[in-house]
């Protein structure tokens, strides 16, 4: 399994064989040994491979073509709709239709996707996290016709790889890593833990694709901008109100 951890990489182009069944169901399995708030398992996982339904999935997640050539794709939600209503039909009185709760049931669930990733690749199969989930939350609700109380998280794509991309470079543990307490960054600090990536020639590549200064500038004018980061917040707040998870706290 260590080596699986080192050894992870996005991919991005799949071939069309299908993922046995026995082996979807291991991976599965073991997104559901994972931590888990209270031992409630306050998510669920919507496992599609219909084509219809994935063509519809790849026009939310902004046409990415991995969507329509992984034969399955895995939706992971914070899901307190079942638990919700395990405890009235047990005469208990559920009060989970606030922000606190959507926050514990995202955890959940996104323990839940990583351990499915992890799982999925130490069966030679290749995985990717989509973004665009929260982006697109709900358009993804329309399709995956998902009830009060449920909203999507993240979701991974999954099948047998057709490429083998190089490992993506990372931060030095020190540039995430703190001792005993969290001790704040000084400029030498983010200039050293930042040297590498900022040296690589990807990074000259994208400097000069994006005629930008520096890479960070990549990131805040390109990638993720505040003007994208405001609007996608805005829907996904109300995304989260409309799935109910915010009814109970007028009473606060």
């Amino acid at each position: 399994m260590l080596d699986t951890l080192f050894n992870h990489r996005s991919i991005r182009k799949y071939k069309p064989d299908p993922v046995p069944e026995d082996v979807l169901v291991n991976i599965l399995a073991a997104g559901v040994r994972a931590s888990t708030t209270g031992n409630m398992q306050v998510y669920s996982i919507v496992v599609t491979k219909d084509s219809e339904l994935k063509k519809q999935l790849w026009e939310a997640h902004f046409k990415q073509d991995m969507v329509l050539q992984a034969p399955v794709v895995l939706t992971f939600c914070a899901d307190f709709n079942r638990f919700s209503k395990w405890c009235e039909w047990r005469k208990a009185h559920p009060g989970y239709r606030n922000f606190l709760s959507f926050f514990t049931a995202a955890i959940d669930a996104l323990l839940a996707a990583q351990n499915v990733a992890l799982a999925a690749e130490d069966h030679g199969l290749g995985i990717c996290y989509l973004g665009t989930t929260t982006y697109m939350a709900e358009k993804i609700i329309e399709i995956l016709d998902l009830p009060e109380l449920v909203v999507p998280v993240t979701t991974l794509v999954t099948g047998y790889p057709d490429e083998s991309p190089g490992l993506t470079d990372r931060l030095p543990l020190e540039g995430v890593v703190h001792q005993e307490i969290y001790r704040d960054y000084k400029r030498n600090d983010i200039d050293r833990i930042y040297a590498g990536k900022e040296a690589l020639e990807e990074t000259k590549k994208l400097l000069e694709i994006n005629n930008k200064e520096t890479l960070a500038q990549v990131f805040t004018d390109n990638r993720y901008t505040k003007k994208d980061n405001v609007f996608f917040s805005r829907e996904f707040l109300k995304v989260i109100e409309k799935q109910g998870f915010r009814k109970d706290e007028g009473e606060l």
